[in-house]
């Protein structure tokens, strides 16, 4: 049985891309800091899908929780083909007003914990001579953000770290692609404590666009014209707009 492995996925992005990995007969490694909230997803997925649903509640906010996790995996024999790393959050303010611990969790799980299982599932998949991975980064990938500015270098580092990967497993047969989503309809903004944008898109639609995206081997994957034509925007005003709508938060 092949397994795909889904980081933050009990809600948003996370939890869609379950639902589309069972739809296609995959069995689901869940994973979340809420074991409360894993177990409600693996109810409803297994609900409306016959295949087999683990569930690991581990908090990826901490040094040294991609080794835990995949010791917990191991430990099953598990066969993950496919690892979507799509755990993370984001933080809004001046540099020097955000907590630096919440920083440094941040940073633990956007950029510490994914490379870790990247690199751990990485070795799996190359002895197998296939697998996929999915790294979930933003559009906030291609430019600096001003009072979000750890958040958007994260994700910065999740793109080139991606990419650099991608040109080294291509030859051993797995493939690594990038979601960099725009504003998602997701319970992101409100722990980051701001609004969601009324432009926001359904995470059913994010999800799909990355499923097919990933299915077809594509090295960077952005849902919605509109976020595909900002990338053409100049830096600096990209930076100005970005500046202007955090600051009103």
């Amino acid at each position: 049985m092949e397994y795909a492995l889904i980081t933050g996925a009990t809600g948003g992005i996370g939890y869609e891309m379950a639902r589309l990995y069972a739809r296609a007969g995959y069995g689901l490694v869940l994973v979340s800091s809420s074991q409360s909230r894993l177990d409600q997803a693996k109810g409803r997925i297994q609900e409306a899908y016959n295949v087999p649903v683990y569930v690991f509640e581990q908090d990826l906010t901490a040094i040294g929780a991609a080794e835990k996790l995949y010791e917990k995996v191991e430990q099953e024999q598990l066969a993950v083909t496919v690892l979507i790393n799509n755990a993370g959050f984001g933080l809004v303010g001046a540099t020097d007003e955000i907590d630096l611990h919440r920083d440094e969790q941040m940073i633990a799980i956007n950029v510490v914990n994914l490379v870790s299982l990247s690199k751990l599932f990485l070795a799996k998949m190359y002895g197998r001579d296939s697998g996929k991975i999915l790294n979930v980064a933003s559009t906030g990938a291609f430019q600096p953000g001003p009072y979000t500015s750890t958040y958007f270098a994260s994700k910065a580092f999740v793109l080139s770290y991606s990419r650099a990967i991608r040109y080294e497993a291509k030859a051993r047969g797995v493939q690594v692609s990038t979601l960099c989503p725009g504003a998602t309809k997701t319970d992101f903004f409100s722990r980051e404590g701001t609004k969601t944008p009324a432009n926001a898109m359904p995470a059913e639609k994010v999800a799909l666009i990355a499923f097919h995206g990933l299915e077809r081997n594509k090295e960077a994957i952005i849902p919605g014209i509109k976020n595909r034509l900002l990338q053409m925007f100049p830096l600096k005003i990209k930076m100005i707009s970005i500046a202007k709508m955090k600051q009103k938060h």
